[in-house]
């Protein structure tokens, strides 16, 4: 791995890496400043300003930054996730720079007209409601509502209509001054890159800003309790959420492991036991997402109202079983399965680029995909074990229902279950 690393005077950091034989480059500007940087009243103005880069800046017309990527073959999108919102772009090795150039325009230069601002309100309301219309998205944010209550790492990214419909150019910029300073920005390139030129094109674009601080965010609180919202469709769609390390903990990669062989593929416990033996789930997973302070085990089934009691029973009894009969051969399988995952997602320049920027923010550096890949090696039957065992000890667990859920069983009951 040849990652080169260089900061600039004011705390910006630039981070390529140059990967042969590629003719195009994934180019793009990290901002620690997500959903849980924001105040009550400010919930979904990250995602906002997002949305209004694209709208216009005093160099360019919004038609003009998307034909000036396009127009080389290009794209360029962004995303806002609770830790950092990132602006990129993918184009041939002969339009980096001006990739870069569009890039920084939308961060230095918006304009924030009024009449954008009102255009892209109507598109994020679009966007809230269509959430809203899918199940299986909005039982994943009542989900962490459930789980972190009354804080900023529970709400949602969107953010309510209510706060969307009252955002102005004020409040934006007023999010960008606090946030969007060099020492909270990562530049990160990979592919047909030459590191120099970048760090030529980030000190020229940014090295005249100042320095702003920040950063803070509320630490997390692990909550727990159910909320259930009984509706008539076809499925009920059931979350469940356990306390799980941070992406600083020593235990992260365990809890990668252990959260893939309950419900990362066709061979996990989960959907063996609940689909392919039962029939009980067309789609039942499990994950480990993890932030830079704490971290959730999530599971997530579909299944028919009068099935529902039945699944989550049986999803209970194979969480508790797992501290007793998890296998060598599961573990030895959920740890290839991390690493072909991670090694699978590096041949691609822009999975590159995210991940240095990410390992950047949490670690201050870039580890090796060796380094990685030792770490998960270095799991094993016992650790998985025992983390099996903590988690079927916790007493807060968090649950969201949506769908004809009047069947399912309480919390409570299905704590006890899993502490039986």
């Amino acid at each position: 791995m040849s990652t080169e690393l260089t900061s600039l005077d004011n705390g910006l950091r630039v981070v390529t890496e140059r990967m042969p034989g590629l003719e195009s480059a994934s180019i793009g500007i990290w901002i620690r400043a997500g959903a849980r940087h924001e105040r009550a009243e400010q919930n979904g103005i990250a995602h906002f300003l997002e949305h209004m880069a694209f709208k216009g800046t005093s160099r360019r017309s919004a038609r003009q930054i998307a034909e000036e990527i396009e127009d080389t073959g290009g794209y360029m999108n962004a995303y806002t996730s609770r830790e950092m919102t990132a602006y990129y772009a993918r184009v041939l090795r002969q339009d980096v720079p001006r990739a870069f150039d569009v890039l920084s325009d939308i961060l230095l230069n918006p304009l924030f007209r009024d009449a954008d601002i009102e255009t892209e309100r109507h598109v994020i309301l679009q966007e809230i409601g269509q959430a809203l219309d899918t199940p299986d998205d909005v039982i994943f944010d009542w989900l962490q509502e459930v789980a972190y209550p009354d804080q900023p790492l529970g709400r949602t990214i969107l953010g309510p209509a209510k706060l969307v419909e009252r955002f102005d150019a004020e409040d934006l910029r007023a999010f960008v001054a606090e946030h969007y300073g060099p020492d909270r920005m990562i530049v990160a390139a990979a592919g047909a890159v030459e590191h120099d030129q970048i760090v030529r094109l980030a000190e020229a674009a940014f090295g005249a800003l100042a320095p702003r601080g920040g950063g803070e965010f509320d630490p997390a609180r692990w909550g727990g309790g159910e909320r259930r919202e009984v509706k008539d469709l076809e499925q009920v769609h059931l979350t469940m959420a356990f306390p799980a390390p941070s992406v600083r903990d020593d235990d992260y990669y365990i809890a990668q492991v252990y959260a893939t062989a309950m419900g990362g593929g066709m061979s996990s416990r989960l959907f063996q036991t609940i689909r392919e033996e039962r029939g009980l789930a067309y789609a039942i997973h499990a994950q480990a997402g993890s932030y830079e302070d704490t971290g959730m085990i999530s599971i997530y089934a579909g299944t028919s109202g009068s099935e529902i009691a039945e699944l989550s029973t049986l999803t209970m009894d194979e969480l508790k079983r797992a501290a007793d009969d998890m296998s060598e051969a599961e573990v030895a399988r959920a740890r290839a399965q991390l690493k072909a995952g991670l090694l699978m997602g590096l041949e691609r320049p822009s999975a590159r680029a995210e991940r240095m920027a990410r390992s950047l923010a949490i670690w201050g550096r870039v580890p090796d995909p060796a380094e990685t890949a030792a770490l998960i090696d270095a799991v094993g039957r016992d650790d998985v074990r025992r983390f099996a065992a903590r988690l079927a000890e916790t007493p807060n667990m968090a649950m969201a229902l949506y769908g004809p859920a009047d069947g399912a069983p309480h919390i409570d009951a299905l704590r006890e279950r899993l502490a039986a």
